[in-house]
């Protein structure tokens, strides 16, 4: 059964043939021949940029993501990655004030797309070692060395934008665009880190007894403030001491001894045992 049916396929393929010229099924199997060995077509990727070489030359031509045809043997397409990436970099360098500074920064990149060709004319695929790395030594010493040590921590945001700034103006002569810089760590001798340490604990400790002794001092002031108020008042009532007054504190007080009185006369009269309290006559007769 499998024989009679290849035997058939077989049959009719010599048939089709036999009615086809011979000159076209050459030309047929050259075209084929053409498209397997050749392959006059190239496909750019996402994120890619193709860079059209004409015998060797660099064209003007970028081919964007897709599909496209070239011409066998004359053009060549390579590709080129456009896409956003990162370099890693450990730089050394001075400080303003002689500081040994070591530090690690990191910067994100991509090759401006519609200068791709240019990129590879002048550069090559392999221009991060070429120009990235040189760029981001060169960036961080020079702007380290316009800072002290202890700016290069105190005002690292603004020495982050200088060196961003600066790779940016510088790489984008090379058609590399700058996506974003950051220091990843600073880190300077033992000596200084110990010295910085201790400039910290010495300026916490200041902080401390200037804040003690605003405290005191608040404190005396108010002790100061409520003494010499109460000074005042005891001025004050020295000055409104009068013969009537006196008189005036006296009665109250016989009002007071009245109202607490149990209307009791005590038995023993002698030795001033009777609080005779100044009630006029009526008192004198209650005593005689």
């Amino acid at each position: 059964m499998y024989e009679s049916r290849a035997d058939k396929t077989k049959e009719a393929i010599q048939a089709l043939t036999g009615k086809i010229p011979p000159r076209l099924v050459v030309i047929g199997v050259v075209i084929i021949f053409i498209f397997i060995f050749f392959r006059p077509w190239t496909q750019v990727g996402p994120g890619e940029r193709g860079i059209v070489l004409n015998f060797g030359a660099v064209q003007n031509q970028v081919l964007d993501e897709g599909l496209h045809f070239r011409i066998p043997v004359m053009q060549e397409i390579v590709l080129m990655d456009v896409k956003v990436q990162k370099a890693e970099t450990d730089a050394a360098a001075a400080s303003a004030d002689l500081q040994d500074v070591s530090s690690r920064v990191a910067l994100n990149y991509h090759v401006v797309p519609d200068k791709a060709n240019i990129v590879y004319q002048k550069l090559g695929v392999q221009f991060k070692e070429r120009i990235i790395d040189p760029a981001i030594l060169e960036v961080v010493k020079a702007v380290t060395a316009k800072y002290t040590a202890e700016e290069l921590i105190t005002k690292r945001p603004a020495v982050s934008e200088a060196m961003r700034l600066a790779l940016t103006d510088r790489l984008m002569s090379n058609n590399i665009a700058v996506d974003a810089f950051s220091i990843v760590i600073f880190s300077f001798s033992k000596v200084f880190t110990e010295a910085i340490e201790a400039k910290q604990t010495a300026e916490q400790l200041a902080l401390k007894a200037k804040r003690d002794l605003d405290r005191i001092k608040i404190e005396a002031e108010q002790k100061i403030t409520a003494a010499k108020a109460e000074a005042e008042s005891l001025r004050l009532q020295r000055a409104n001491i009068s013969p009537d007054l006196i008189e005036l504190r006296r009665i109250e007080a016989n009002m007071k001894a009245i109202e607490k009185w149990n209307g009791i006369l005590p038995q023993v009269t002698g030795g001033g045992a009777i609080p005779l309290i100044g009630l006029g006559d009526s008192a004198k007769k209650i005593k005689q």
